[in-house]
C-alpha cells in the first residue's frame, strides 16, 4: 500500500509538472549576435571610474516574466588578469516618463532615449543577491572596429567619432533574475553594468536592423544610448551623437531576455489587478504553485509579494 501511495503521489508531482510545462507560454527575445562594430563601456562606479551606463530597446506585447537574460562584452585588461567582480540590470521607460521635461539641453535630443531615472522594482543586482551569473568565454581575443568609453560629453562636443578599435576577451554572461522583472506590455530600455576588476567592460554591439534568425525582428526598434555620470541624467545617442559622420551609424546592442508572459493579467494601478492577474495564473498554470514554480519564484509568497508591487506602479 505505501508503494502504491509513493506511485500516486509521484504521478501527481508529474502531472502538476506537465501541466505547468505545457499551459507555460514562453517569452524570448534577442537581437543576435555580436558584429564587431562597436563596443562601449558599460561599467558601475568605483574606485577612479565613473558609473557609465549603456542601453538598448525591446518590446513586450503582454504582461511578462523575465527570469533571465545574456549579452555580450569585451573585457579588456587594464591590468593583468582581470576578473568580473560584479553585475547589475536595471531597466527604464521611454522618455519622458520617470524624467524632467522639458529636459536640460545639455545634449541634442531625448526623444526616444531612456528616462532619467530607472524602474526602481526592476533593478537587480548580483552584490545584493537579486541575480546570478555564470560566464562563457567566446573567443581569447576580439577586435571591435570602434568603441566608445570616455568620449560622453555635454553638447557642443558630444560628436567625438568614437575612440577606436578595442581589443579584448568576448564573453557571454548568462544572468538569472531572482525574482524575477515582472512588467506589463510597454516599450523599455535594457541596461546591463559590469564592474570588473583590472579591466572594463565593453558592451557589443548587434546588427541594427535586427536580422532573423538569431534575432527577434520587432517595429519601433531604437538605437543604443549612453551616459556617464557627468552627463547623467541625460543620455546620448552612441551612433548619431556620439561617432556622427555624414550618415551616422546606429547600434543596437547584444542582449536576449526570456521569461514567461501572462496574458490575462491585470492592468497597474486598477483596483482589481491583483485578484485578476491571480485568476489568470490560476487558469494558466493549474494552481499558485505550479505558477510559482514555471515563472522562476521561489514560493508562493514571493510570486504574491511580486504581484503586489506589479499591481501598485
Amino acid at each position: 500500500m505505501r508503494f502504491r501511495i509513493s506511485l500516486i503521489a509521484a504521478m501527481v508531482t508529474a502531472l502538476a509538472w506537465l501541466a505547468a510545462t505545457v499551459w507555460a507560454d514562453s517569452f524570448f527575445f534577442s537581437t543576435g549576435n555580436p558584429d564587431g562594430k562597436l563596443g562601449a563601456l558599460s561599467r558601475q562606479a568605483s574606485s577612479g571610474k565613473l558609473e557609465t551606463e549603456t542601453a538598448d530597446d525591446f518590446v513586450l506585447a503582454q504582461t511578462t516574466a523575465i527570469s533571465g537574460a545574456t549579452i555580450a562584452g569585451l573585457v579588456v585588461a587594464t591590468q593583468a588578469g582581470p576578473t568580473i567582480t560584479n553585475v547589475e540590470v536595471e531597466l527604464y521607460h521611454i522618455f519622458p516618463l520617470d524624467s524632467a521635461n522639458p529636459p536640460s539641453g545639455h545634449v541634442p535630443t531625448r526623444v526616444n532615449s531612456p528616462a532619467d531615472v530607472e524602474i526602481a522594482s526592476s533593478t537587480r543586482d548580483a552584490s545584493a543577491g537579486t541575480l546570478s551569473y555564470t560566464l562563457n568565454i567566446l573567443a581569447a581575443s576580439f577586435t571591435a572596429a570602434n568603441s566608445t568609453a570616455n568620449s560622453i560629453n555635454k553638447v557642443p562636443n558630444q560628436t567625438t567619432g568614437g575612440e577606436g578599435p578595442a581589443t579584448g576577451e568576448e564573453v557571454q554572461i548568462n544572468i538569472t533574475f531572482n525574482p524575477p522583472i515582472l512588467l506589463p506590455a510597454g516599450h523599455y530600455f535594457f541596461r546591463p553594468e559590469v564592474l570588473v576588476s583590472g579591466g572594463n567592460f565593453l558592451y557589443l554591439s548587434a546588427p541594427k536592423p535586427i536580422v532573423s534568425p538569431p534575432g527577434t525582428v520587432f517595429a519601433g526598434d531604437l538605437q543604443a544610448w549612453t551616459r556617464n555620470s557627468n552627463l547623467n541624467p541625460d543620455w546620448l545617442r552612441i551612433g548619431t551623437d556620439i561617432v556622427g559622420g555624414a550618415t551616422p551609424p546606429t547600434f543596437n546592442m547584444t542582449f536576449s531576455l526570456s521569461g514567461n508572459t501572462i496574458p490575462d493579467a491585470g492592468t497597474p494601478g486598477d483596483a482589481k489587478c491583483y485578484r485578476a492577474t491571480l485568476s489568470a495564473l490560476r487558469g494558466q498554470f493549474g494552481n499558485l504553485p505550479s505558477a510559482a514554480a514555471a515563472l522562476g519564484y521561489p514560493s508562493v509568497h514571493a510570486l504574491k509579494r511580486a504581484l503586489r508591487g506589479f499591481c501598485e506602479t
